[in-house]
């Protein structure tokens, strides 16, 4: 089995998440304020059952490559903070089998991804099966509280200028999220 590990193993950011009910409405914002995209994903992440934090397998349609994503997150609503382990798996496949031999496969999750980048933050617009519509904001941090603050407020502004209600912001993962419609 092939296994490259990002540039960077181990990634600490800030994110925030909400539901939104247009899309169209922030692709035009962005733009405006000149935002890169980066194109669209069709994503399934495949979550298993783990003691703590959470784990997935990302397969996106059209690449022969996968990612192995662990991650600690806070369940709060606004910008929060978020520990990441990621690897690159060349046969997705093989890991797949091996991993629903050792672990309790927990839910899917698809969607489809657009991203954009803005100033050092990474803008995902999804829409999730069976779930709706959300935006995601993410963006690399250091590890002083000084930075990851600063951080937290940059994606807080992005929210305001974007015009997202604050009543619309997310404290779960899609995992948990379709968890609860089960």
């Amino acid at each position: 089995m092939n296994i490259e590990t990002q540039s960077s193993f181990k990634h600490k950011m800030v994110e925030l998440k909400a539901r939104v009910d247009d899309h169209d409405f922030l692709k035009k914002k962005l733009t405006e304020l000149g935002a890169q995209y980066t194109g669209i994903f069709q994503q399934t992440d495949l979550y298993f059952v783990v003691p703590e934090g959470r784990l997935k397998l990302r397969e996106v349609e059209g690449q022969s490559a996968a990612e192995l994503i662990y991650y600690e997150r806070e369940n709060i609503a606004g910008p929060k903070q978020d520990d990441a382990f990621l690897l690159r798996i060349q046969e997705a496949q093989e890991l797949k089998d091996v991993l629903k031999k050792i672990l309790k496969p927990l839910i899917v999750i698809n969607k489809v991804r657009e991203i954009y980048q803005l100033k050092g933050t990474q803008i995902h617009l999804d829409t999730v099966k069976s779930l709706g519509k959300f935006v995601e904001f993410e963006r690399q941090t250091g590890d002083k509280p000084s930075m990851v603050k600063r951080d937290q407020q940059v994606l807080e502004e992005l929210r305001k200028t974007l015009e997202i209600s604050a009543n619309n912001l997310e404290t779960l993962s899609y995992s948990d999220l379709a968890e609860a419609q089960l």
